[in-house]
């Protein structure tokens, strides 16, 4: 039998679109399973990501105060991280770029990347969301936490898309059409994909914790 030969920029090709994530349309949504005495089948615990030191947040300006409480209907007092509500005016509306890193164009798994590095200081945050869906502690929707990742399945394939958890139901994404934005996780159209989300875990004093913000 004649072996076929591939041309090697077209399997590189192909090699890198597969790493790399998508950020588009298409697959069952799927729910936290249940074993046969109705408790919840723990996740095993995955690979971690590291914290560049001790966190330390800091007290968010009194102008994204006023404009985070009201477009995610929460208390002002709600409103506590300043490194992430500054990090949001700094990307809202950036426009989406398959593979892009920077602010003249970003995909969704860059997003998270940027956020997860410039906010919570995790210094090894993988860069594609088939990889990034590896690092997180799995939760119910009704415990999610800012911070929390989120992952849909659009085009037909399992966590093509992956988003930030901010507050009281709403999502912070790269999104292919409009660029970084806010969104409710229940959206009508976003939630017919959402697959599942957790909090990120952080590796800290060589023990697997789960970042729990």
């Amino acid at each position: 039998m004649r072996s076929i030969s591939v041309n090697k920029p077209i399997l590189l090709f192909v090699i890198s679109a597969f790493i790399l994530s998508s950020c588009s349309s298409i697959k069952k949504t799927q729910r936290p399973v249940y074993g046969n005495n109705g408790g919840v089948i723990v996740q095993p615990t995955g690979p971690t990501v590291k914290r560049m030191g001790p966190y330390v947040m800091e007290k968010p300006d009194k102008d994204d105060v006023e404009k985070y409480s009201a477009i995610m209907n929460v208390k002002k007092s709600d409103i506590k991280n300043g490194r992430l509500y500054s990090f949001l005016n700094d990307w809202m509306g950036t426009p989406y770029k398959y593979g892009g890193l920077e602010k003249d164009g970003v995909d969704c798994s860059g997003f998270v990347y940027r956020l997860q590095q410039e906010v919570y200081d995790i210094e090894n945050m993988p860069r594609s969301t088939n990889l990034q869906i590896n690092f997180i502690k799995r939760k119910y929707e009704e415990e999610l936490k800012e911070g929390d990742l989120v992952f849909f399945d659009f085009d037909g394939r399992q966590f093509s898309h992956v988003g930030v958890y901010l507050q009281n139901g709403y999502v912070v994404h790269a999104s292919t059409r409009k660029g970084v934005m806010i969104i409710k996780l229940k959206d009508p159209y976003m939630y017919k994909y959402f697959s599942r989300g957790g909090s990120v875990l952080v590796e800290r004093e060589g023990e697997a914790e789960s970042s729990g913000r």
